[in-house]
């Protein structure tokens, strides 16, 4: 019989094992069934492997320290990010078992930060092909394209246009890796079957001069498209997702912010996905925010919140504050009043001509600042708004180093004496301010999260660990969710549910010492605990789900892959 969805079956005897068809160098160059020198000598013969591989038989820990050995002695961030994409395009089983045994070491290498560099090497780097490359020329084919792959059910897709990278903006067909380590965190994270997973990139051109002058470049070199021709584009591409991908979830990945909004509103009906930097970004905050609060003995709506920067992220961030307030008990009104949104032109005010459509349900009404001191007419920057509004709690989103300073810190201490200080910009370089000044302009009462992973903080005899609010614990559970579900769309409250379930995965040791985020080690876990609470809201409200009288924890265990070598015996 077949176990799970994985082609994992018993025999008479009870034994697991997995049926496999290919032989000799299809074998060993399919990722996801090699197993390199750990094919016993039964396989070997049964497989026509005998003098493909070295005569000795390697156990699964001898090989996991062999290529940790190998990681080891890279000498650069970008070496071991070379060492592991190579590990991963060619034994995904190995390369998911070492992740999972040194995570915090290694996300950061497989994602932020070290993979924004990757993507700006892209073309000088390139090793071997994965996934999609869709371009106007072939956007009509890519059902044709997808019949090269071995994994025919695809049920997450990752896709980017690659304009607005982690804090480096347009990398044109570079972006690739975003999709691809995206992907690696979801079956790190979720255990989602790597060949279930499909990284898009959807090359429509680059406005970086650098790429287009760069003979190496690997892109179309061209302008990026715009307008209804960009627009006319997208929606070729998600008719054909939808077309040739009947049961995939579709996430947007680092697209402009005004692509991002229109993408996300254009398509979320049409077939189930989600913008990680919108909403993922938001549940993650909300999730710090709640942990804040439990600090504090306080609620969401004793809060005034300042979101600085009103790109896709920080809308993100204040549009699932939003939707906790209103989950609290507070009106429409009450929940909009209590969140401020600047950008590079300080304060967004309602009267502002040309205003970005997505920024108009948080813009305030001008004669709010009516008899405030500021400098510039018509302008109210971080500082001046923090001088005439009692803010208690502080988020940086807007990719600025160093924008946030202590008079900021130390007028939100006297409003409260635990104010919420998250710069959150990614990579570390654009992070508002740093933690250990944090500690010190509030003589270490302030409650902080940072977006990249820093080190402990020593501060008066005192060590803080510094909570990194992660997307990757979020979206991860998000996309099992939505795939064990089947929902025809991924609702503003399934995010919300996750961060109410991530805020309480956080232990009451580390709540104690002021760290809101639980440690990246504990990854898989709150994955599943965040999937499980998602499935459990989605079960309780919806009366025409399949989730319908089932057992959640089941549903959930025939969709989780575990990085371990299984017999295999030939058919």
């Amino acid at each position: 019989m077949t176990i799970g969805k994985y082609l994992r079956w018993k025999d008479e005897h009870g034994n697991e094992f997995r049926p496999v068809s290919l032989t000799g160098t299809e074998l060993l160059n399919d990722r996801t069934l090699n197993k390199s020198t750990a094919f016993s000598y039964e396989e070997r013969k049964a497989f026509l492997l005998d003098g493909l591989l070295p005569p000795r038989v390697q156990t699964f820990e001898d090989q996991l320290n062999r290529v940790y050995d190998g990681f080891k002695s890279a000498s650069t961030d970008i070496e071991k990010y070379l060492f592991l994409r190579a590990l991963q395009d060619r034994n995904e089983t190995l390369f998911y078992a070492l992740l999972s045994r040194h995570i915090e070491e290694m996300t950061p290498i497989i994602y932020t930060p070290t993979v924004g560099k990757a993507c700006q090497e892209f073309s000088h780097r390139y090793q071997k092909a994965r996934g999609l490359y869709i371009t106007a020329d072939n956007v009509k084919k890519m059902g044709q394209l997808a019949q090269h792959f071995t994994g025919k059910d695809i049920k997450i897709i990752v896709v980017t246009d690659s304009q607005g990278i982690l804090g480096i903006g347009d990398q044109g067909v570079g972006g690739m890796g975003i999709p691809i380590g995206k992907l690696s965190l979801y079956t790190l994270g979720a255990g989602i079957h790597p060949a279930h997973c499909l990284p898009i990139a959807l090359d429509v051109g680059t406005d970086n001069q650098d790429l287009l002058d760069d003979p190496m470049y690997l892109g179309v070199p061209r302008r990026r498209m715009r307008g209804e021709e960009y627009k006319a584009f997208i929606g070729k591409f998600v008719r054909q997702v939808k077309r040739h991908f009947p049961n995939a979830v579709l996430q947007w990945e680092d697209f402009s912010k005004s692509n991002a909004f229109d993408n996300l509103t254009d398509y979320e009906d049409t077939l189930p996905s989600f913008n990680d930097d919108i909403q993922g970004t938001g549940s993650v905050v909300l999730a710090g925010i709640l942990g804040a609060c439990k600090i504090k003995g306080e609620s969401l709506a004793d809060q005034t919140y300042v979101v600085y920067g009103a790109g896709a992220g920080g809308v993100g961030v204040a549009d699932q504050i939003y939707a906790g307030l209103l989950k609290e008990g507070a009106s429409h009104a009450a929940a909009r009043d209590r969140i401020f949104i600047l950008d590079s032109q300080g304060l967004v005010f309602d009267d502002r001509p040309e205003l970005d459509e997505y920024k108009k349900r948080y813009a305030k009404p001008r004669a709010l600042a009516e008899g405030w001191s500021v400098a510039q007419e018509g302008k109210v920057s971080l500082a001046e708004l923090i001088d005439n509004h009692p803010v208690t709690v502080l988020l940086g989103t807007s990719g600025v180093g160093g924008a946030f300073n202590e008079k900021h810190v130390q007028k939100m201490m006297e409003y409260t004496s635990r104010p919420m200080v998250f710069p959150l910009s990614n990579p570390t370089a654009n992070c508002e301010a740093v933690p250990e000044d944090i500690y010190r302009w509030s003589d270490g009462m302030a409650i902080v999260a940072t977006g990249s992973p820093f080190a402990n903080v020593e501060y008066n005899g005192y060590e803080y660990r510094v909570g990194q609010g992660n997307n990757v614990f979020i979206f991860p559970g998000v996309g099992l969710a939505a795939i064990v579900s089947r929902v025809p769309k991924i609702s503003l409250d399934m995010f919300t549910t996750a961060s109410y379930a991530l805020a309480d995965m956080v232990s009451e040791e580390d709540l104690a010492n002021g760290c809101i985020y639980p440690k990246i080690s504990e990854l898989k876990t709150v994955s599943i605990a965040v999937a499980r609470r998602i499935l459990e809201m989605i079960q309780a409200t919806e009366p025409h789900s399949h989730l319908v009288n089932k057992d959640i924890n089941k549903e959930l265990a025939e969709h989780i892959w575990e990085p371990v070598y299984l017999p295999y015996r030939r058919v």
